[in-house]
């Protein structure tokens, strides 16, 4: 190709700014990767540097159910955002609920584990270092699933009112890139917590 059709081919090519939607949600999700790396480090500098109990190892129970489900979520964030780009509305309804549902198992899971760790084992955030670590991560992913199950609901209401179509489809998208967020984080802390940590 010579250099005159390049410059050509360059000049009819009109360069398309990105979404604003996309350029935020991008930017959220880079600040908000930033407060888990923190997090994860801070857990990481003290893991066993606790003076008193219960340790990790003494408490800790492999969540593997709810794993499962928080990741499982990750599929049909996507095949609801599919059915929605191809106008199925009652399918992408559909998976929305049943991401919503997965996400629920998960964070009432966090709760009940939570309430064992506090009742039966007596670790609370101010027990010693890992109560405090500990708690300020997985609180900090569970105060995270806790919004993007709010933000799912909401648009989960406006999907029941008939208000959510295909026109909707970019911005289900970019909702469904936190959640995804949302999931990719949690194999981290899960590798750190209950992998490594332990």
């Amino acid at each position: 190709m010579s250099s005159a059709a390049f410059i050509r081919n360059a000049a009819e090519t009109e360069w398309i700014l990105p979404s604003r939607g996309r350029v935020g949600m991008f930017s959220l999700i880079a600040a908000e990767s930033a407060i888990f790396t923190i997090f994860v480090v801070a857990y990481i500098f003290y893991i066993g540097k606790s003076m008193s109990g219960p340790m990790p190892k003494d408490v800790l129970e492999t969540p593997i159910f709810n794993t499962i489900c928080l990741l499982s979520s990750s599929l049909t964030i996507h095949l609801a955002g599919r059915a929605l780009h191809n106008a199925r509305v009652n399918a992408f309804g559909l998976w929305w609920f049943i991401t919503m549902v997965l996400g629920s198992i998960f964070l009432v899971g966090t709760g009940r584990e939570w309430q064992r760790m506090i009742f039966e084992k007596g670790l609370t955030i101010s027990t010693n270092l890992f109560g405090t670590t500990y708690y300020s991560l997985v609180g900090l992913h569970a105060f995270h699933v806790t919004v993007g199950l709010l933000m799912l609901g909401i648009v989960l209401v406006f999907g029941l009112a008939g208000r959510v179509g295909v026109e909707q489809s970019r911005r289900v998208d970019m909702l469904s890139l936190y959640w995804h967020f949302v999931d990719a984080v949690w194999v981290v802390v899960f590798t750190v917590v209950y992998v490594l940590g332990r």
